[in-house]
């Protein structure tokens, strides 16, 4: 039977933050080799898409994403030929590779800016987004920098504001200019000629602005303390109409090579968030779905999350779940280390493409970052509130050895290894048939051997209380696993409600690892933070 899924579909996408990741060069950060090296990791895990956080050169204001040559390669990391290199390894071992897409703003050191900002006569001054002060004086508007203060820097020299919706060595690209989007598109085609599977774009819902600057409405439900860019909406500074015929002209240049794939970063609500597909499928192939990251965990909220987006999703969207990545707290520490589990068999068990982060496998926590190691601007900007995200950044944890086996013995890391890395590491659990990496593994393994749990079919199931239970079922073989998980650090049992799912299988998969094979009747009892995986008995 001819296959009817992308790979992107039926596959598990991992996520590199190639500083932390494993250093080949002995300088404490990262790299391009130091990834290469690591692929026979990923491969006996099981993923089949390796996602690489930016790679191009920068002045690292924000750790990459402030490019200043979009086709080429920090020297941090490598050169061009250590990324072909990563890249034909990864797909001799039959693996992807996606990269991470910067179109929203680029660094002020890239060429680009440095012309604009030259002149207000300057072939590129449109290619950026300049403003005359305000009558009187002072900013255009009242738009405010994610990272902590206004989003317009005065440039003396013209006497013009530039717009930066991050740091101000991020000015904002006016992709309203046909110029702009046609540079743009030559920068995917140059990664895509060489060979990538696909792209993770970065804050594409900012992409496009209000074509009249309107000042921002002031947020009703801020409190100080807050982030203080949530101090206004961001009615005018992102989600603006014109941003779906952008992404379809990106899309366009992707659907030119077979199999390559886009997904987009979008933090909104459901309701829009869906409308990202595109109309007809014209949009990002997923816009990423962070309900797991940011939602409290609880199997109310949760189950009731996974029932709406199940239902909200056009006919042409494919879901996709993710639990963490470079910006947000990690799942162990949100959740502690026993639920951690859980969430890897949520995970790894719903319909859709999940994506995994770094680490995750093992159970990797936030680690405390002492002042003077901070290196995050956004807690330079805005410190004291606990929006830094160096804590779930620190160093992959390979070996018990110093620095975890990321950075040679000797070299201080960029960030500070866990304390607990003699312990949480790939080395001792990969041989502990308890670990958490070893279930991780299990569940990759069996999601990819059963299209029932890779691309089968979704079925919310009634459950008690702090308990979440679903069905994916493989109408062509009749295979149906049915999914128990207690979210609670207390006992509970699982039964079926009148003319519900029975039980009446076995366990294949539990998140103690310890109840494969054991019989499931029509009760099924539930320890303490416990999951389960039953194949049930065919009808």
């Amino acid at each position: 039977m001819a296959e009817t899924h992308e790979w992107w579909q039926k596959g598990i996408i991992y996520q590199v933050y190639p500083r932390s990741f494993a250093d080949s060069s002995g300088d404490g950060v990262g790299d391009l080799p130091g990834v290469l090296s690591r692929l026979d990791y990923l491969q006996w895990l099981g993923v089949d898409a390796v996602w690489l956080s930016p790679i191009y050169p920068s002045p690292m204001r924000d750790f990459g994403y402030d490019i200043s040559d979009y086709c080429d390669v920090h020297p941090l990391f490598g050169t061009l030929a250590d990324f072909d290199a990563l890249l034909a390894e990864t797909h001799r071992r039959g693996m992807k590779l996606v990269l991470d897409f910067v179109p929203n703003h680029t660094s002020d050191e890239h060429p680009w800016f440095k012309e604009s900002r030259s002149s207000r006569a300057s072939l590129k001054r449109n290619w950026y987004i300049w403003r005359d002060p305000k009558p009187g004086g002072g900013p255009p508007n009242n738009w405010l920098s994610n990272f902590g203060g206004p989003a317009w820097t005065l440039d003396p020299a013209t006497g013009q504001y530039y717009y930066h919706a991050f740091l101000k060595e991020q000015p904002d690209l006016n992709w309203r200019n046909p110029e702009v989007r046609r540079a743009m598109h030559d920068v995917l085609r140059f990664w895509l000629d060489r060979g990538v599977d696909g792209f993770r774009v970065d804050v594409i819902w900012h992409v496009a602005k209000d074509e009249q600057f309107r000042d921002n409405p002031r947020n009703p439900d801020y409190k100080p303390g807050q982030n203080p860019h949530h101090e206004f909406l961001a009615t005018y500074t992102a989600d603006q109409p014109g941003i779906h015929d952008i992404i379809a002209e990106m899309r366009t240049v992707l659907d030119a090579y077979p199999s390559r794939m886009m997904v987009g970063e979008i933090y909104l609500p459901l309701e829009r968030l869906v409308t990202y597909y595109g109309e007809g499928g014209a949009g990002v192939h997923m816009p990423f779905n962070f309900q797991l990251v940011t939602m409290k965990w609880d199997a109310r909220q949760v189950g009731e999350a996974i029932h709406h987006y199940e239902k909200s999703l056009p006919s042409y969207g494919w879901p996709n779940w993710v639990l963490g990545n470079h910006d947000n707290p990690r799942i162990a520490s949100r959740v502690g280390k026993a639920q951690a589990r859980v969430a890897a068999m949520l995970l790894l068990t719903l319909r859709g493409a999940p994506t995994m982060y770094y680490g995750d496998e093992i159970g990797m926590h936030d680690v405390p970052i002492p002042r003077e190691r901070v290196q995050d601007p956004f807690e330079k900007n805005v410190p004291g509130i606990g929006l830094g995200r160096d804590p779930e950044r620190t160093p992959m944890q390979w070996d018990a050895g110093p620095n975890a086996g990321f950075a040679p013995p000797g070299q201080k890391p960029w960030l500070p290894i866990a304390e607990d890395h003699p312990v949480v590491n790939v080395a001792a659990q990969r041989d502990d048939a308890k670990s958490i990496l070893t279930l991780t593994r299990r569940l990759i393994s069996l999601r990819r051997s059963q299209p029932a749990l890779s691309v089968g079919a979704y079925e919310s199931v009634d459950a008690p209380e702090d308990v979440i239970a679903y069905l994916r079922a493989d109408p062509a073989s009749g295979t149906r696993f049915l999914v128990i998980l207690n979210l609670a650090s207390r006992p509970h049992m699982f039964w079926p409600t009148p003319g519900g799912v029975r039980a009446g299988g076995r366990v294949v998969l539990s998140t103690y690892l310890d109840r494969e094979g054991v019989p499931a009747g029509v009760e099924v009892p539930l320890r303490a933070d416990e999951g389960l995986i039953v194949l049930l008995d065919k009808r």
